[in-house]
């Protein structure tokens, strides 16, 4: 997403700071022992991983945090040039007993952060009711305690992926729009009548460059078949399963067989052609809403075509991770900070003013809220969709790995090459190996 600093890293290096991040300690940290003083003076480190409009935002916040609150201190940066960075930096900090109060993350790290025994478990703060802690979506409360064991922070931003269509392809084809009690038969029949060879207009599109991008479209595909992506201990490759072959073989049937699926070796060229009315459908997230508005799209959304009445999506939750510095009146404040910045007030300033979903339901009624749908239409139905994340992607060490080896399979199935049964046994071989640290 824009949302946040741009660059990427390689998954190897990604995976090679994982394994330092990792190789600090295990367990979360209980934090300190000694009593927080919530009048004395402290400063405290937040890394915002954002940059521009976004870094001036948050910057505003922790001013206004300030002012309610003399005796604290936040000094604010994007604490990176990319979002990749952070954990490289934040793995050299827990090194050198030099690192932030706050942090972003991305979630997929969380399971990392938890077992480095440098994060808070603030597991009793949450608990409080005045936090409204079941305001969070399933996914976003999962991601912020990944064995269940700990809360290492609270969620800092939330999405999912929604079916977006093209009234304009939709129309010329004669086609009537998608509702949500849409299952992927009446997805599949109606991709095949939208797509027109002789215009080059495609009925869905899906990327088949092998990346997470690949990966994630297919969860919702593998949950709603009663599929899961790991066994119950987590420490092994679940997906190559009947519910799985059947998953792939979905995708397969449309991609090859009616040939009615763009298939997209970048991860960008898709939103483009759909944006121009040469796509009638693509699974996305709220990141694409102001692309297509600015583009004057003619569009809808709705939740994602279902399997038997289930209609799960896949929804990927960043976090604001909490390191414990050993300062018994810094955790408290970073605490205090987090309760205060993630509260329905101070999200609609900050999440809701920039475009992103909100993080609390209790927001989705608010006069800021409804001026944003009127702005971007659709967001309301996205936010809604958020009730049916109700499982988190893997934040296990090895998910790098474990993407990659699907993701690759699932591209060449999609191509024509090979077996459902064939590739996702392939690629279970391969992503044990990377659970396996091997």
């Amino acid at each position: 997403m824009s949302r946040r600093i741009p660059g990427a890293l390689s998954a190897a290096a990604v995976a090679l700071s994982l394994i330092t991040l990792t190789a600090c300690t295990s367990g979360p940290s209980t934090g300190t022992s000694a009593t927080a003083d919530p009048d004395a003076a402290v400063t405290l480190t937040w890394w915002t991983g954002q940059s521009d409009a976004a870094e001036k935002l948050l910057e505003g916040l922790a001013g206004e945090f300030m002012k309610l609150h003399p005796n604290v201190t936040i000094n604010t940066s994007p604490g990176a040039s990319s979002t990749e960075e952070l954990l490289q930096k934040l793995s050299a900090g827990f090194a050198s007993g030099t690192y932030p109060n706050i942090s972003y993350a991305f979630g997929s790290w969380a399971s990392e952060l938890e077992s480095s025994g440098k994060m808070q478990d603030i597991t009793d703060q949450v608990s409080d009711p005045s936090v409204g802690w079941d305001e969070f979506s399933e996914a976003a409360r999962a991601t912020v305690r990944p064995t269940g064991q700990a809360t290492i922070g609270f969620p800092a931003l939330v999405d999912n992926l929604s079916l977006i269509y093209n009234k304009t392809v939709f129309d010329k084809a004669g086609v009537a729009y998608p509702i949500d009690q849409w299952t992927w038969d009446d997805f599949r029949a109606a991709a095949k009548q939208l797509t027109n060879a002789g215009t080059q207009t495609y009925g869905y599109a899906y990327s088949v460059s092998g990346s997470e991008e690949t990966t994630w479209q297919f969860w919702p595909h593998l949950w709603q078949n009663g599929g899961a992506i790991l066994t119950d201990d987590q420490k092994k490759s679940a997906f190559a399963s009947p519910e799985g072959e059947q998953a792939l073989e979905f995708l397969r049937a449309m991609a090859v067989d009616d040939k009615s699926v763009y298939l997209d070796q970048t991860d960008t060229k898709f939103a483009q052609l759909f944006a121009a009315d040469r796509i009638g459908m693509i699974t996305s997230g709220p990141w694409q809403l102001s692309d297509l508005a600015t583009a004057k799209t003619r569009y809808g959304v709705t939740i994602l075509p279902g399997t038997n009445g289930d209609h799960q999506t896949v929804s990927g939750p960043d976090i604001w991770a909490l390191p414990d510095t050993g300062d018994a009146n810094q955790n408290h404040w970073s605490v205090e900070f987090l309760k205060w910045l993630t509260a329905p007030e101070q999200d609609l300033r900050w999440n809701v003013a920039y475009g992103n979903l909100p993080l609390r339901t209790s927001e989705l009624d608010t006069p800021e809220f409804k001026a944003q749908v009127k702005a971007l239409p659709g967001l309301d139905v996205m936010a809604e969709n958020s009730a049916n994340a109700k499982q988190a992607r893997p934040t296990v060490q090895g998910y790098v790995g474990l993407s990659e080896a699907i993701g690759s399979s699932i591209s060449q199935v999609l191509q024509g090459k090979g077996t459902p049964a064939d590739a996702l046994t392939q690629a279970a071989a391969k992503a044990d190996e990377a659970l396996a640290g091997e």
